[in-house]
Order: structure tokens, then C-alpha cells, then sequence
């Protein structure tokens, strides 16, 4: 049985053992909470019918909702008694990595004082029943360096939110990472100890897809429950459903509803021996609606019979024509239309910007540091659900700064046959988006990042995983280009080569080298010369680029690495980083080589000197 046939046969298990589940519902002998985190404050604006009605079908009764102080305090009373009357609590959300330093202190403790003042300018049904903050400071650029000097500056600003809140009434909650036990406070307490004493509950971002395992939910949360046992405090385990292209392990993305509430009831089961469990958190409600069903009638085994079909009635010989008849006239195509060109260096300096919000957030400082580091190409991961608007002025202003912009995508499970609809997605959005822009506001192709090799299954079936992967990537270029002159391209492992396309003797990084306009070779070492530089690992990828006169851009890493330190110029720093990539216009010149991406922005940004 292939890959696909294995997964269906699961999920068809898995939705015969969910028959009969009802919402709410109900963990163990008790209710517990099940909550979810609303970052886009724009879908409670029409009164929130459809968060409420995707609430009550899952079972969810605590919404963590992000205040936007700039929208009209009625929108919110009305959401919030609408919650009330379906039995849910709402708790104001509000968070940001540099609330944890000193001088953003003001701006956290705005987000109380808002609430209070809300709290009480409205009636009681529509009151807030808590505050909730989701401060993640270890993603700041000086945490490594410093991270004790940040830990004091955000228990400073901790404390004074407590007490701004002090005599509200209003329950506190905060997230905290499952790790926060390794880093201890000036008195000798540990941070997530102080964290649980002081908030009313911790929700513990336990964000893995597996229950059991060494790495699981399990193992990762106990000590923190057993902790929250001792203190008499109350803990929620968190669960991810956003798209982790580079992290797969940490998400329930690509599983369906059905396979991540199995895994959720029986967590529930496993964890409810200790009394700090109150309940689980679901991150996020937008990522989580966009989780595909366990469809029964689809999953039935290939192998199983099948009604016969019916014989269809022959068809009469047709009369022979006297004189030739016209060809019909071809079905008119509504073509996409071209990115306008740009006017950039032949040489590609590029990076990726995996993170989508912060090309819609922070769009200016994306621009800012590609002119500082003379960039000329972006690959942009997008989020569908967002209007076109979000992204047109972002590409117009690349453009204008001599910035060609392509559509970004992709994770492991995009190889499977059953994921294709994912890939196709965010074909047509990029398609459509197109047809509705400028010309200057045009992407120009679409990437995919699709490494389907960390995929448990890639250990037992690599053959059969490559069949579906390539077979995905074909319709991915054959979609592409039946009305469009967008690009396609992907990322792709350097070893590849050593694997054959199925059914054909060709091997499997040629044939992607040849179906794709472009790759970009992942060539994650820290050094242009040796025996294990980059030059050496990328010769037969070359070699075979330059046989098919295809264009080779070279990837290399500044994220941290704990593959070695080889892989990555995150030890070295930015700066030897560029004597690296210098050297390799030289060393490849005449050949299919047209450039270096870097790996990736927010590394980039970040990374030593």
C-alpha cells in the first residue's frame, strides 16, 4: 500500500472512533477549558458569527481575543455578550517580544488600562473576564547575548502590569515556552515557577504534533504540570495549527480536525491525572478553521471493490462529411498577465521572508534592510487569507527599489498526493492576485520549500514519497504555465542526486533542475573552498544545470544549527558570511551559477556582524 493508501486507511480509523463525539466537549469526567488565540481583530467586526459559530461547533469556551485600541469599544461589548450568551469567556489579548524591555514598558501597561477603562464604560455582559499575554522576549536579537538583563527588565515590567491590575477582578493568564525552567531569576527562583505564582494560569506552548513520544506534548509539559501541582496553580497545554514550513514537528498543519482531536482527547485523558490540568489551547482560530476534514467516503482503500460501472451505449457511426468542417474556436483563457520587468543586477543577492505578517506589518523595514544589504530578490511566503491589498504596495515599493518579488510556499507534506490541493491554493491565489494588481505590483513567479525527507515516512518509503512529490511538482508547473509567464521554482537538497525519478533513468535533482525555470540548491555550508564547501557539493547540480542551460542560485544558512557548525554561518557572522559568497562569482564564473540567496531574513537581520 502506497503513502497515501496508509494515511487514508488511518484516517478512516480515526474518523469511525470519533463517531458519536459531541460538542462541547467533555474532557475526561469534568469539562475542562478549551481555548483559542484571535490575532486578527477584524473578524469579530460584523458582531463575530462565524467565530462563534466555529466556537460552539469545536467545543471552545475561552477566546483569547487581540485588542486593536483603535477599534470603537461597541465592537467589542457586542462580541463579548454574544460570547456570554454561548457560555464562553473572552480574555483581552495583547502582546509583544519588547514588552519585555524597559523601555516599552508604557505600551504594556496601555493594554490594562485600556481594559479597565473599557470594563468600565460597558454593561456587565459585555466585560472582559481577563487578560492574557503572549510575550515571547528569547526572539529578541540581544536575548542570546543577554538574556538575564531581559529577564530582569521584563519581571520589572511584569510586576507593574500585576499591580496596575491588582484589584480588578479580572482573571490573568500568560503563555510561557515549555523550556522556561532552564533560566533562573536574581533571587534564585525559577522563571517559570515565578510565572505560574503570579499569574492565575500559564498556558504552556507545548507545540509538537505527537503525544508520546521522547519529544512529545507529554514529555515535554510534565515538569511544568508537576510544578503547577505543588504551587496549587492551574496550567493549559497549547497546541500549534499554524504552517511551520521549516519546523513540521511543531504543528498539527496538514493533519485534518479529526486526526488532531483524537490526538487532543487522548491527551486530555493522559494528563488529566493531575489536578494543575485545567484544560487545552488551540494556536491559532484562523489556522485551525483552514484544517481539512477526514472525508470517509474518500479514504475507503483503494483495493476495496467497487460498484460496477455502468456500459455506456455504443455510438453510432458517424456520417462522413463532404466537405472538411472549420476547427472550433479554441475556449478563450483568461490569461495572467506579466509582472512588469525590473530593473536589477543580472547577479541574484536575495533572501527568504518566511514569517507572512511581516511583510504586512513591518514591510518597510523589510525594504530598508534589503536596500542596506543590496538585495534584488525576495522570496515571500504568503498568507491566503489575506486581500490582495496586503501585499500590492510592498511589491510596488520592491519594484521601485529594483527588488523582484516571487510567491513563497510550501512544507513536507506538499509531496504527498493527498496535500496537492494545498500547493494548488496558492497557485490560484498568486494567479488571481495578479490578474487584480499593476503591473508593478505583480509577482513574478511562485518558490517552493518542499522537503519531504524529514517525514517519518521518507525512512521506510523514499521511493514511494518521490513518486507523489514528483508528481506534485509536475501539475505544480503544468498549473503554473497553462496561462501564466510566472516562474517556477524551488529549493532543493544538494544530495538529492543520489536518488532515481521513478519509472525513469534520470536522476531526481536533473529532473528537477530541468522542470523548474530555476533552483535554488541548498548549499548549508560555511565555507566557499574545501573538499565540503560549497563549490564541492554542488558540482554535480552544476554540472547538470549547465548540460540543460538552466540558472543555479546557491542557499546557504545563518540560522543556528544543531546539524553542526558546517552548516551555518550563524557562529561566523554576516560579515565572513559575504567574504564567502564573494568568492564564489569567481570560482563558478562561466558556468550555470546566478547567484546566492541567504537563509533567512529574520536570521539575517539578527545575526552577529
Amino acid at each position: 500500500m502506497n503513502v497515501k493508501g496508509c494515511q487514508k486507511l488511518v484516517s478512516l480509523l480515526v474518523a469511525l472512533v470519533l463517531v458519536g463525539i459531541q460538542s462541547p466537549l467533555v474532557y475526561g469526567e469534568q469539562s475542562l477549558v478549551k481555548a483559542t488565540w484571535i490575532w486578527q481583530t477584524e473578524m469579530i467586526r460584523d458582531g463575530g458569527e462565524q467565530v462563534l459559530r466555529f466556537s460552539r461547533n469545536e467545543g471552545i469556551n475561552l477566546i483569547y481575543l487581540q485588542i486593536n485600541r483603535q477599534m470603537p469599544r461597541e465592537t467589542y461589548e457586542v462580541f463579548v455578550k454574544h460570547a456570554h450568551e454561548e457560555r464562553i469567556s473572552v480574555h483581552a489579548l495583547g502582546g509583544d517580544p519588547r514588552w519585555a524591555l524597559t523601555e516599552h514598558r508604557d505600551d504594556m501597561l496601555g493594554l490594562a488600562d485600556w481594559v479597565m477603562n473599557y470594563n468600565s464604560n460597558v454593561s456587565p455582559e459585555g466585560r472582559f473576564d481577563g487578560v492574557h499575554l503572549d510575550i515571547e522576549p528569547y526572539v529578541l536579537a540581544q536575548w542570546e547575548s543577554d538574556h538575564n538583563a531581559i529577564i530582569s527588565s521584563w519581571e520589572g515590567n511584569l510586576r507593574a502590569f500585576l499591580s496596575k491590575l491588582s484589584e480588578s477582578g479580572l482573571e490573568l493568564g500568560i503563555d510561557i515556552p515549555f523550556w522556561f525552567d532552564d533560566f533562573i531569576l536574581a533571587d534564585g527562583t525559577a522563571l517559570n515557577e515565578w510565572l505560574m505564582s503570579a499569574f492565575d494560569h500559564v498556558t504552556v506552548m507545548a507545540y509538537r504534533n505527537q503525544m508520546d513520544s521522547e519529544n512529545g506534548i507529554i514529555s515535554l509539559t510534565q515538569d511544568e504540570l508537576k510544578l503547577a501541582d505543588k504551587m496549587g496553580k492551574k496550567v493549559l497545554v497549547a497546541v500549534n495549527t499554524k504552517e511551520m514550513p521549516q519546523e513540521v514537528h511543531t504543528t498539527f498543519h496538514g493533519y485534518s480536525k479529526e486526526q488532531m482531536e483524537q490526538t487532543l482527547q487522548l491527551l486530555s485523558s493522559s494528563l488529566s491525572s493531575y489536578a494543575s490540568f485545567a484544560g487545552l489551547a488551540i494556536h491559532d482560530i484562523r489556522n485551525w478553521e483552514n484544517m481539512h476534514h477526514t472525508d470517509i467516503e474518500d479514504d475507503i482503500s483503494p483495493d476495496e471493490p467497487s460498484a460496477p460501472k455502468p456500459v455506456p451505449e455504443p455510438e453510432p457511426d458517424p456520417v462522413p462529411d463532404t466537405e472538411p468542417q472549420p476547427e472550433p474556436e479554441p475556449e478563450p483563457v483568461n490569461w495572467v498577465p506579466d509582472a512588469d520587468p525590473v530593473l536589477r543586477d543580472q547577479i541574484i543577492r536575495g533572501t527568504y521572508i518566511w514569517e507572512a505578517n511581516e511583510v504586512i506589518q513591518n514591510s518597510q523595514e523589510i525594504l530598508d534592510f534589503a536596500m542596506e544589504k543590496q538585495l534584488n530578490w525576495l522570496y515571500v511566503r504568503l498568507d491566503l487569507q489575506q486581500p490582495f491589498s496586503s501585499y500590492s504596495s510592498f511589491v510596488k515599493q520592491a519594484a521601485a527599489a529594483g527588488i523582484e518579488v516571487h510567491a513563497l510556499g510550501g512544507t513536507p507534506t506538499w509531496a504527498l498526493e493527498e496535500n496537492l490541493p494545498w500547493m494548488m491554493r496558492l497557485v490560484n491565489y498568486v494567479k488571481n492576485y495578479n490578474r487584480a494588481v499593476e503591473g508593478d505590483e505583480r509577482f513574478h513567479g511562485i518558490h517552493v520549500d518542499i522537503e519531504p525527507y524529514v517525514l517519518p515516512e521518507w525512512r521506510t518509503e523514499p521511493q514511494q514519497i518521490i513518486t507523489e512529490w514528483t508528481s506534485n511538482l509536475d501539475a505544480f508547473v503544468t498549473e503554473l504555465k497553462k496561462d501564466s509567464n510566472l516562474e517556477a521554482s524551488m529549493d532543493m537538497a544538494v544530495w538529492l542526486d543520489k536518488y532515481q525519478v521513478t519509472g525513469e533513468d534520470i536522476s531526481l535533482s536533473k529532473w528537477m533542475i530541468d522542470r523548474m525555470d530555476h533552483v535554488s540548491l541548498m548549499a548549508f555550508r560555511d565555507s566557499a573552498e574545501g573538499s565540503n564547501g560549497i563549490v564541492a557539493v554542488t558540482k554535480e547540480e552544476i554540472a547538470f544545470a549547465n548540460e540543460l542551460g538552466k540558472p543555479i542560485y546557491i542557499s546557504v544558512e545563518i540560522k543556528e544549527s544543531h546539524e553542526g557548525n558546517h552548516i551555518t554561518f550563524y557562529e561566523e557572522g554576516a560579515a565572513y558570511m559575504e567574504e564567502e559568497l564573494a568568492k564564489l562569482h569567481e570560482l563558478l564564473k562561466d558556468s550555470s551559477f546566478k547567484g546566492t540567496l541567504v537563509h533567512a531574513y529574520i536570521y539575517w537581520r539578527n545575526a552577529k556582524p
